[in-house]
């Protein structure tokens, strides 16, 4: 069993690691392994609307997020961080989710998802409205906490003294460990999977 963990801030060990890093623990407490993401500070490629995914099943540029489609299958939950910029996620972050759930062609359905966001005051709820619809089209089954995923802070100390916050975080890998742990049992006691119907179109301009 294993979570995807993408930390979308350009700091690699700042406060979205310090939140991600608190939600890894609790997963890997209860024998979850964890893979960390770290987008990094180059410039990401967004999304061209080429199509040239639906030949190939890749994107054209070839970076971190054919590397994960490539994996997908190995991995039971995604987990993504970012830090609030003008009230929503990193948009470096944002043009790498495009691309990578774009691409996915329901890779990722079934598997849990959750997101986290780190912020110095406010913009939080809308920067995880934003994050939770990838995981929404796509099949994903979302993991609650006890409040909404956010931790406050301007550095990874002030992180760590948001006690609620990070209380959060483990509240999140409790949640979603238990999660994993029921989906697994019941593949091994034969449940099957979800059957969807063949997806529709429907365009509001005619």
């Amino acid at each position: 069993m294993k979570v995807l963990m993408i930390n979308g801030s350009p700091h690699q060990y700042g406060c979205t690691y310090t939140a991600l890093k608190e939600v890894s623990d609790k997963l890997n407490s209860h024998g979850i392994e964890t893979e960390f993401v770290y987008l990094g500070t180059q410039a990401v490629h967004g999304c061209i609307a080429c199509g040239g995914c639906y030949q190939s099943g890749k994107c054209v540029f070839d970076d971190q997020v054919n590397e994960i489609l490539s994996k997908a299958d190995r991995y039971d939950g995604v987990v993504v961080g970012s830090p609030v910029y003008y009230s929503g996620p990193n948009g470096t972050l944002c043009a790498f989710l495009d691309r990578l759930f774009y691409c996915s062609r329901g890779r990722f359905a079934n598997k849990f998802a959750a997101a986290v966001v780190s912020c110095r005051r406010m913009g939080n709820t809308s920067s995880l409205d934003r994050l939770n619809k990838y995981f929404q089209i796509s099949k994903m089954h979302i993991v609650s906490s006890q409040y909404w995923n956010g931790v406050h802070g301007n550095t990874p100390e002030e992180v760590m003294q948001d006690r609620e916050g990070m209380q959060i975080m483990r509240t999140l890998g409790e949640n979603m460990a238990w999660l994993i742990k029921i989906a697994d049992a019941g593949k091994k006691a034969g449940v099957p999977a979800p059957q969807y119907e063949k997806g529709v179109g429907t365009n509001f301009i005619r």
